[in-house]
């Protein structure tokens, strides 16, 4: 049996098991990402500057503590899925001219977006 603590909004136990505490701090990350959807909606504001808020707010929130995390390919997996989603919602879907219709973007094309504007 396993003893959980938590200290400093870090759960700790003796198996040095963090994966509840990683699904908790991707919960937090998303509940605050989603307290600005008109933010990260407004057509008016460059996505430049939401991207810096996305590093300056979530980022941070999300690699809060991470220094006592041992990772796991799944918890990067699920790191990585989480960063893609929150990218996703500040790019946009693009709309494809030759097959004339909106789509949303690849993992490729989000991350050379990402590292184009920063």
């Amino acid at each position: 049996m396993c003893a959980n603590s938590k200290y400093l909004a870090v759960i700790l136990n003796e198996d040095s098991d963090n994966q509840k505490d990683l699904q908790e701090t991707i919960e937090n990350a998303n509940e605050t990402h989603l307290m600005l959807p008109k933010f990260f909606k407004n057509k008016t504001i460059p996505k430049k500057l939401k991207l810096r808020l996305r590093n300056t707010t979530i980022n941070k929130m999300l690699t809060y503590a991470s220094e006592t995390w041992t990772l796991t390919k799944r918890d990067r997996k699920q790191l990585n899925i989480f960063e893609r989603k929150v990218y996703r919602r500040i790019l946009g879907p693009v709309y494809d001219n030759g097959k004339e219709y909106w789509r949303i973007l690849t993992s490729k094309e989000i991350y050379a977006s990402v590292k184009n504007l920063l």
